[in-house]
This record gives structure tokens, sequence and C-alpha cells, in this order.
């Protein structure tokens, strides 16, 4: 027998009339439904579009969101910018599953490809190139390659294609998901954009780390489809793209060419009897030969056929870079490296021109910290998570931070990580806080409350002391603590709980900028747009060097496009 349940019918009820009729809350009605007095007199048919109100020259639509509450429909162009930038192929957020999130992105890509080619050009090169998120990138420019293609549009695949690949193994990533999708016929502007990134980042180095079985589209099976010219710069390409035709097609047969001395050194190893090898770690000249030979930590652990003890390690560690070291400190610990080593393990990840050639989010640096969280890398650590953050602006006067901890917020981002995207908001605005003249940080749910910060805090250790808060109040967050501030930042997924206000940020004066970084990308965001009302999204804090400008009266721009001519 069914139990009545008289909450989840109530709640059933509020949104269904939130859906119907959501005129009854424009004055801001929250908590119980209130009318003020006044029944609307015109009812709604039920095929009368959303609500659709106008804001600086907007059309935006009131919708529901996924909790049930108020959501405000993105106009498109912002609508991609703000998935591209949270999107990650083939993975699943809280509310929504991966393939409809694909979906989504799919048909916005293909829309803007022929209404806005140059713009959409452009966030495809920002989305790879600054923002560096790969798998967006490269499905985006499958699609707008597609969509223009199909369209006959002349012009901007090309560049698509070839600004997106960046990595020696994404031609082949781009190829396996064209021909998967599309069939192995390519459009020319495809063949040549393609062209041209192999021209760029087909190396010796790069046969060695990318070329292999692993790979579902190889080096060769790439030349075979688009037949690129060797660049003219680089006459050496010609007889390196035949030896990787013959490690395809005939691999007992293949001989590195007589100038590829790395390729050449790689093949002496390769050759030695596998019982041989252990005693090339013991040598005096161990790391150099390695590093000669193109040996990363992953061929190694390959060619000893055996474990990666301390002497393996030890041996190839010179030759990490930096992000393969900071994915590796448990493993570092788990054979015993000696202090030397430990102690150049550690300068290298403080280095701040190895963080910033690395290029690594910020969340990488707490994730390391978690998978190793003992004394030894602490402090390599601290020091590379604050390079890591260098466009983090030092704002001036009072900044309201809030930061989402709700349920929703605390599904994997990506999956070569353990932490959440509740992590990866924390970080963000713990680092805002510490840098900004004087900041209130608070974390909210369905309750609220300030995050402890002290002049000589540690961001790690700022980040240890957020919770998980249950429900979305953004509202009320904002409510309970604005207080007169001169800015407020708002790190969440933009998903609050039924029956919140349609503006959040009514309590902040017009004249007040508020900033929200959406971590999740979906479909409706929390507030409509007007005048100092900023959204942007992602977890790069590339987008942190728009809060000057916008407030020293710059035009409101995207992240890839100049800043305006100082005026006077």
């Amino acid at each position: 027998m069914t139990r009545f349940n008289r909450q989840r019918v109530k709640a059933a009820t509020r949104v269904e009339i939130r859906t119907e009729t959501p005129e009854l809350f424009a004055a801001g009605a929250s908590g119980q439904l209130a009318l003020h007095g006044r029944w609307p007199v015109t009812p709604r048919s039920a095929h009368t579009p959303p609500a659709v109100l106008r804001s600086s020259a907007l059309s935006v639509a009131l919708l529901t969101n996924h909790q049930g509450g108020a959501g405000w429909q993105r106009d498109p162009r912002t609508d991609l910018f703000v998935l591209a930038v949270t999107h990650f192929s083939g993975q699943h957020s809280f509310y929504e599953n991966a393939a409809d999130r694909e979906e989504r992105f799919t048909s916005l890509v293909r829309r803007l490809a022929l209404e806005d080619p140059r713009w959409t050009l452009g966030l495809l090169r920002w989305l790879r190139g600054q923002a560096q998120i790969r798998s967006a990138a490269v499905v985006g420019a499958v699609e707008f390659a597609r969509a223009r293609a199909e369209a006959k549009a002349p012009g901007y695949s090309r560049q698509a294609v070839d600004a997106v690949l960046q990595r020696p193994d994404e031609p082949g990533e781009f190829l396996a998901l064209w021909t998967a999708r599309y069939g192995r016929r390519l459009p020319q502007p495809v063949r040549r954009g393609l062209g041209d990134a192999v021209r760029r980042l087909y190396t010796s180095r790069a046969v060695l780390k990318y070329d292999t079985p692993s790979h579902a589209f190889r080096f060769a099976d790439v030349l075979e489809l688009t037949h690129p010219a060797p660049a003219a710069d680089h006459p050496w390409q010609g007889e390196l793209f035949r030896y990787v035709l013959d490690r395809r097609h005939r691999p007992h047969q293949a001989v590195p060419p007589r100038t590829e001395t790395l390729l050449t050194e790689r093949q002496r190893l390769a050759e030695l009897p596998v019982t041989e090898r252990r005693a090339v770690l013991a040598a005096p000249d161990a790391a150099h030969r390695l590093a000669a030979a193109g040996m990363t930590w992953e061929a190694l652990a390959g060619w000893l056929q055996g474990p990666m003890d301390a002497a393996a390690w030890e041996a190839v560690i010179p030759s990490m870079g930096a992000m393969a070291l900071v994915r590796n400190l448990r493993n570092f610990d788990q054979a015993g490296i000696g202090d030397a080593a430990a102690t150049l393990v550690a300068a290298r990840i403080a280095d701040p021109a190895q963080v910033a050639r690395s290029r690594q989010f910020p969340f990488r640096f707490l994730a390391a910290h978690r998978a190793a969280p003992g004394l030894r890398w602490a402090a390599a650590l601290e020091t590379a998570l604050s390079h890591s953050l260098a466009n983090v602006p030092h704002l001036p006067g009072r900044t309201l931070v809030l930061v989402d901890r709700s349920g929703s917020m605390f599904g994997v981002p990506e999956s070569r990580t353990e932490l959440t995207r509740a992590d990866a908001a924390a970080v963000f605005g713990g680092a805002l806080a510490l840098r900004a003249e004087q900041a209130d940080l608070v974390e909210f749910g369905t309750g609220s409350r300030p995050v402890r910060l002290a002049p000589d805090d540690s961001l790690l250790a700022v980040v240890e002391r957020f919770h998980d808060l249950g429900g979305t109040d953004t509202a009320g967050a904002v409510a309970r603590h604005f207080d007169g501030h001169h800015r407020v930042v708002v790190i969440t997924d933009e998903q609050p709980g039924l029956f919140g206000p349609l503006d959040p940020f009514a309590p902040v004066p017009s004249g007040i900028p508020v900033y929200t970084w959406n971590l999740c990308g979906h479909r409706t965001g929390h507030a409509s747009p007007a005048p100092n009302r900023h959204v942007f999204g992602g977890l790069s804090d590339a987008a942190f060097r728009l809060v000057p400008l916008l407030e020293a009266g710059g035009a409101e721009q995207w992240p890839w496009e100049p800043p305006p001519a100082a005026s006077g």
C-alpha cells in the first residue's frame, strides 16, 4: 500500500504552480506563496511560451531550473561559452547525463558556426590555447567544420581545425571522432587544417611519446588520410614521415633516419635484452642516457617490464615535466626515492617558470596534496598553487565571495581526479579572498556561514575549512551577508532551490558589480542578464583578468578579445 506523503505532494504542487504561473513571483515572493492581495486577471494557456523579459537589449526566457526553482535562459553565445568551459566529453553532471550535455553542446556549436563563425572560431581557439580544455575544443572543431561543410559555407574551418590541435596526438583524436560520426571522407578545409597541425606538431620526440598502439589513429593513419607535404623550413620531415609509415606497416624493418639521434638512441635501448636493462639504471650516466633517448616514465616502465623502484624513478626524474612530477608524488613516496631526488622534485614543482610552462589547473595541486599529504611536498605544492593563480587580481575595497557547497557541486568534474566542483570552487574562492584587499569569504548551501581567514593563511589550509551544506539558497546567502561591499563574486552551478526570488541579487544595488563563475554549464542561470551582472564559466582562472577591466569602465568583452584602447 502506497503511503500518502504530504511533503512530496506539496513540493510537486509548488513546482506546477511556479511553472504554470511564474508571474505570481514577479515581485520576488519567496517562502510561502505571496500574491500581495492580487490575483492575475489573464489566465495562461497551456501553450503560452515562457515569460520573456528584456534586459540590456537581450531577450531572456524565464524557465524552471533542475531544482524546480526559477532559471533564466542565456542567449546562445553565452550559453555555449559557459557550457564549453565546463564541458568534459562523456562526463555526467549532477543534473544532466553525458548524452544530453553533448547534444546541447553540439547543437550550439553548429548553430553559431553558421550564425557567427568569427566569434565561434575565437571561442575554440581560446578554449584550447588559454583555457586548456582539450575535449570540448576538439569536439567543437569537428562540429564547426561539419556544419559549415554541410551548408557549403566558405572560410574559417581550416583555421578552427588547426587552432584546436595543440598536442601531437590530437590530429588522430580529431580524425577518430570525425570518422566515427561522419565517415572517412574529409572536406578540403578539414584536410588542410589537419595538414597544418601535422607539420607543426610531428617531431621525433612526438613520435616516441604519442605514436603508440594505444591510440586509435596512429601518426601514419593521419598522414595517409591527409597527405601533408613537409614544412618548407623542416626538410627533415620527409624522412620522418617515411619512418612513421614504416613503424605502422613494417615495424620490424623500420630504421630511424640518420639525422634523428633521439630515435636512434631509443632504438639502441629497445634492442637491449630485458635482463640487461636494469643495469643501465645503475650506471653514472643513467639519467643522461634516458633523456637522450626521449624516455618518459611511462615508456621506462614498459621498457623495464618490471616495477618502477627508487632507482628507476631517480633516473627518469631529471627529464620529467612538472605535470608528470606532480601526478607521481605518491609513487615517489611509495618507491622511497632519496633525499637528493626529492629535493630536485620539490624545486621543480615550485619553480614559477615550470608551473607556467605546465599550464596546470590550480585544483591539480590540491589533488596532489590530498594524494600525497605528507610534509615532504606540502611547501612545494603550496608555492606551486600560488604561482598557478597568477591571474587572480588584488581587488581593492571590500569583496563578498560566496562559494556554493550544495550537494550538486560534489560531482566529480573530470575522470582523472577525485576532486569535485566544490573543491575547485573552494580553491578559486579562497584564492580570490586571500588576494583581495578586504574580503568576506562565505560558504553557502541550504544555509550559509563565514569561512575564517587570517593574514598568514595558506590556500590549502583555507580549502580544508569548507563543508557540505546541502541545498542551494543563493538568495538567502546574498541577503544575509551583503553589507555594502564593493563587489560580489559567486562560484556556483547556478541551480537555486524552489521558491527563491527571481532575482537573488535584489539586495545588491544595481551599481555594484556581481560576478558569477559557473562551474557546471547548465542551461539556466540564476539571474537575468543586466548591467553590472557578469557570468563567466569553467575551472580556468583566465577570466579573473576581466574583473579589473570591467570595473575600470572597459567594454564587456569575451576573454579572447583584445582590451579596448585606453581613452585620453
